[in-house]
């Protein structure tokens, strides 16, 4: 990725690019978030991309094996060598992320400043439940996956029918294919389709779209195998000053995801 940066005569500074850590080789020290995977595994990432820092490096999936005071000073060692400027967690849950910064406080380091959790039309109850005390209360920013929630939101799916070349066509994603491709979400999909047709937007657009919409949405993260895929994701920008309050609730009467917030929080 160096490398493409520099051919390109792209600013380095005009670009934020981010790594994750937790998965690695082999060998029993070549995973989790210990300090001696969180220092060797960022290395040798930056070694990959070809890169002396990383923005955001972000810790993906907690480790139940190593105390979080451990990880929380590893990556703020991380920060002091220049290697990142920031860090993050992934798919951790909100008292994870809220132990980091009572750590972080109380040793006056840097807390978990992103996260990374799914989110999209039917799965909403960590971003728009579980986290809400950490936005106002950290800053807390996401970055969040699947906004197609696996290619569902696409409307290419029918029932019985998984195109080839698709990622449901995969034997690995066969178990997910049977649990999402039910009749209540297909309807809810195909319910869709009329709202995306009247923002003149294809449904990938408006998922995207409506993803990026939520305030405490930093980035949404989307999966290509095509450059066309990529030119009609972007396109959901497009789309994003379209969705008024009033296209909102029409969604929402559609989907009916929206998840129930503690009384505490409302």
């Amino acid at each position: 990725m160096g490398q493409a940066f520099r051919e390109l005569g792209w600013k380095r500074s005009d670009l934020v690019v981010s790594t994750k850590i937790f998965w690695g080789g082999q060998g029993p020290n070549d995973k989790g978030l210990s300090r001696k995977h969180i220092v060797e595994g960022t290395k040798a990432s930056l070694k990959r991309l070809d890169m002396d820092y990383v923005d955001v490096i972000y810790c993906h999936r907690p480790d139940a094996a190593t105390p979080i005071e451990e990880t929380v000073r590893a990556m703020n060692h991380v920060i002091d060598s220049g290697w990142a400027f920031y860090w993050g967690t992934s798919e951790w849950s909100a008292q994870q992320v809220t132990e980091a910064w009572a750590v972080a406080s109380r040793l006056d380091l840097v807390g978990p400043i992103v996260e990374q959790p799914e989110y999209n039309l039917l799965s909403r109850h960590k971003v728009e439940a579980e986290y809400l005390p950490l936005y106002s209360s950290y800053g807390l920013g996401l970055t969040t996956w699947s906004p197609l929630a696996s290619g569902v939101l696409t409307g290419k799916y029918n029932k019985g029918t998984i195109p080839p070349d698709s990622r449901f066509s995969l034997d690995n994603y066969k178990n997910l294919a049977s649990r999402s491709l039910v009749d209540d979400v297909l309807r809810k999909v195909d319910g869709l389709k009329p709202i995306a047709d009247e923002l003149g937007a294809t449904l990938a657009q408006l998922a995207i779209a409506w993803c990026a919409s939520n305030p405490n949405v930093s980035s949404v993260i989307t999966g290509a195998t095509k450059e066309s895929q990529i030119i009609e994701n972007m396109k959901a920008l497009e789309v994003l000053p379209k969705l008024t309050p009033d296209v909102l609730e029409k969604i929402e009467a559609i989907v009916q995801s929206k998840p129930k917030r503690p009384e505490s929080y409302r």
